[in-house]
């Protein structure tokens, strides 16, 4: 698909979304459609309803600036959804990522990763584990190195019963590759994994339809952990300098909470592991 096609795609998903009301239409009768008329939302972006149409059937059209962020106004897109609207209708690159390559975690990353004393993980841009301290394995035997968490989270069985708030983690993973993919329309590999995923699971299917777009620095995460219970823990996201889009996740507990005692047992858990 290209950035026409997809640009047209995430117009119609979002139109689809929104109630007449929400952009103070009353009346009009009963309608065959969800969510606004095409017309409609060319009327509030002031564009013509034949370019608006042109945009969402995918032909070569190139929107400027100041019509990108009319449409953002009009269907409600937040500075996430906005920034990915952009970078739909920008140039298409010439060349395509390769399919695979090594991606390589810098050593002093790796030093920092293991001396950290609560559970972390390195992955790439399309959420393949590349690296994870002792505790980070320990939280989770997804979080070893060539484990893609989101193939886990919708396909591994064992990784859902340890979200205690799994509809939520899977919302925000979805949200997460599409807003990744912003910048990468071309991966073959990610292609293939949202290809993979929608196959073979509906819930991700549904998700991906929606065109939801989020990038989440941080947030909280509850478990329920095999060995030591009930976590509730932060996690913040933190984009490594100097690489192709590899983020470090570091997760923490409340200090003096049962959570912080828990993640505590498994911290000995994870050095007896070790030894």
């Amino acid at each position: 698909m290209d950035n026409h096609q997809a640009l047209g795609e995430y117009l119609r998903a979002r139109r689809e979304q929104l109630a007449p009301e929400d952009v103070g239409i009353v009346g009009g009768g009963r309608r065959r459609v969800r969510g606004l008329r095409r017309e409609e939302v060319a009327l509030l972006a002031g564009i013509s309803a034949d370019y608006y149409v042109r945009l969402e059937q995918g032909r070569n059209q190139t929107p400027s600036s100041q019509v990108l962020d009319a449409l953002a106004a009009v269907l409600r897109l937040d500075v996430d959804s906005t920034a990915y609207l952009h970078a739909l209708a920008g140039p298409q690159s010439s060349t395509r990522r390769p399919a695979r390559r090594i991606e390589r975690v810098p050593a002093r990353t790796l030093q920092f990763l293991d001396a950290l004393p609560m559970p972390a993980v390195i992955h790439d841009r399309r959420f393949t584990v590349l690296a994870a301290n002792r505790m980070g394995k320990t939280l989770s035997p997804n979080n070893s190195p060539g484990t893609n968490l989101l193939r886990a989270a919708f396909l591994d069985t064992t990784e859902r019963q340890l979200h205690r708030d799994w509809n939520r983690v899977a919302t925000d993973a979805v949200a997460g590759i599409r807003a990744a993919s912003s910048a990468q329309f071309d991966d073959e590999v990610l292609v293939d994994l949202v290809r993979e995923l929608s196959a073979e699971s509906e819930v991700f299917r549904r998700l991906w339809a929606r065109h939801d777009v989020h990038l989440r620095t941080g947030g909280t995460s509850l478990l329920d952990h095999p060995e030591v219970g009930h976590l509730d823990l932060h996690h913040e996201k933190l984009t490594i300098a100097g690489t192709d889009g590899q983020t470090l996740v570091v997760y923490h507990a409340e200090p003096g909470s049962p959570s912080a005692q828990a993640l505590q047992l498994l911290g000995n858990l994870a050095a007896a592991e070790q030894r």
